[in-house]
């Protein structure tokens, strides 16, 4: 018998697993992928996250599976084993700035432990799901910080260079699987994303017991009044995320990407 093509076959429709989508980037994206017809899988770190997320699908009558799934929770990365999807977009992370000479360690720590370490964690398990299948996509939502740096911004800077080496990794060893890996770096988006990890510098920093300048990093956090428009992220993400073929890594907005090659080429450049 003739096989029936069906329509996620035709029209190129994937189900995507979305961490970190109770908010931002990761919220738009899942919304808009849903509503190109994508099936999604929408994750959330807290219950109040996921009641609201459940909310607008309804009023959207969008049909999305929508869990609440943090992924420093041991319990809750088991729901990554027991799902199928075509792509895994690990999304889910925190943020906060302050001087790398004097930011507490227990800050620093806890963004590797969100970052990198529970990152990776369910990249791995979402990896084997997808090699199980020799097929799929594990896309990395990094940043321009990933690439770069920028003062005051270290801690988080850092994590995000991890996943960048832990990307370029997976994409090598996961290739002979059939299984692809990909990055996605936005520049600044005003989501309220990077306010509130500048907000946190102020509880624990005090200007008569550091050596870092107060306006310094004051001044360094003007940056935050140009942040870009977060619709134009979410576009491109909901047009990369469900290709079949694309660049490894997506920096977007293009003058991010042509700032941060300039960038680059004064590091190999710079002397000290």
């Amino acid at each position: 018998m003739r096989k029936t093509t069906t329509q996620k076959e035709a029209v190129g429709l994937k189900t995507i697993f979305i961490t970190g989508a109770g908010s931002g980037l990761g919220r738009g994206a899942a919304f808009g992928l849903a509503r190109q017809g994508h099936k999604v899988i929408a994750t959330t770190e807290t219950t109040s996250q996921k009641t609201d997320v459940l909310r607008q699908a309804e009023e959207e009558g969008l049909a999305m599976d929508v869990y609440k799934l943090d992924i420093t929770n041991p319990r809750d990365l088991m729901q990554i084993g027991k799902t199928d999807f075509d792509i895994f977009v690990a999304n889910a992370a925190i943020n906060e700035g302050g001087p790398l000479a004097e930011i507490p360690m227990d800050r620093v720590r806890a963004l590797f432990e969100v970052n990198v370490f529970a990152t990776l964690e369910s990249a791995r398990l979402a990896a084997a799901r997808l090699v199980d299948k020799r097929k799929g996509k594990i896309i990395f939502m990094s940043s321009m910080a990933g690439i770069s740096a920028t003062p005051f911004v270290g801690p988080y800077t850092a994590t995000k260079h991890a996943i960048e080496g832990i990307a370029q990794t997976m994409q090598k060893e996961l290739e002979p699987f059939g299984v692809q890996v990909a990055t996605i770096n936005p520049g600044a988006y005003n989501t309220g994303f990077n306010d509130r990890a500048g907000e946190e510098i102020w509880k624990w920093f005090d200007d008569s017991v550091h050596f870092t300048k107060k306006e310094d990093i004051l001044k360094q956090q003007e940056n935050l009044k140009n942040q870009f428009d977060p619709q134009d992220m979410i576009d491109k993400m909901v047009e990369i995320i469900p290709k079949d073929h694309h660049p490894f890594r997506t920096v977007h907005p293009q003058e991010t990407e042509d700032q941060l090659k300039k960038t680059e080429k004064k590091r190999w450049e710079m002397e000290i």
